[in-house]
């Protein structure tokens, strides 16, 4: 397994990552909300490169797996700059960067901070403005005036024995980064993979996902059966082959 290395930000917080050398365009890997750089997506391209002799970058946001950070702490604005961090200090050359759910945000969120820097996006069940679209949009009253109150709301989560814990500061500084209103000017290709089954990011979010984008070469796959991990074996060759169709 490729060596964990860690790189400093400017207020003393290290951030976690794992660079596999090869040739250009690279693959940058951008986590979930919560998840981190070691998940089976991941560590499938991971493999894929390595085999193909292809730059990979995978890493943990502030917070998130082997960072350091307290995750309530954190904020889209703050994993963006962090994208942002190992894209222009780690990966060498054009990347092709992969996000998955929030990942797909913050991916979007670094191709229009960083253009020069990005050959092409693929989007896994990209949650794009979830914080408001898929999150405030469908809370309840109770739960809104309990975040609103207490500045935090914590609710069962479906991957965790633990619950999910959104505070405020996350919905309202996540309205500073929504991109969907407004379209997305990127003329690069773009490849979104959606499962239909997805209760977390409804595939009519990736629809309305590729209609924001601007530039034509944008493509969306719907896998009937897929559900929001897109994690078993046949999902995983079809993220590989989606991948490597945009270095060709």
């Amino acid at each position: 397994m490729t060596e964990t290395q860690f790189l400093t930000r400017p207020d003393g917080n290290r951030i976690a990552y794992c660079a596999t050398p090869g040739r250009q365009p690279g693959v940058l890997f951008c986590g979930g909300f919560k998840s981190d750089m070691t998940g089976s997506k991941a560590m499938a391209l991971e493999t894929a490169a390595r085999m193909r002799g292809s730059a990979f970058v995978r890493f943990d946001y502030f917070g998130h797996g082997q960072s350091d950070g307290r995750f309530l702490d954190g904020s889209i604005g703050r994993w963006k700059d962090d994208t942002l961090a190992v894209l222009g200090s780690i990966c060498r050359g054009p990347q092709i960067i992969v996000g998955s759910s929030m990942g797909g945000w913050l991916a979007t969120l670094a191709a229009l901070a960083m253009p020069e820097k990005v050959a092409g996006l693929v989007l896994i069940a990209p949650a794009l403005d979830f914080t408001e679209d898929l999150m405030w949009a469908r809370m309840s009253e109770a739960q809104r005036a309990t975040l609103l109150n207490d500045g935090i709301l914590r609710e069962p989560s479906d991957y965790s024995d633990q619950p999910y814990e959104y505070t405020l500061k996350l919905i309202t500084e996540g309205r500073e980064h929504g991109i969907l209103k407004a379209g997305i000017a990127f003329d690069r290709p773009v490849r979104i993979l959606q499962g239909m089954q997805d209760p977390d990011v409804p595939y009519q979010h990736a629809v309305k996902t590729i209609e924001a984008f601007r530039g034509d070469d944008t493509r969306l796959t719907l896998i009937k059966d897929g559900d929001h991990r897109l994690s078993r074996p046949q999902d995983l060759e079809l993220l590989v082959e989606t991948v490597w169709s945009l270095m060709l």
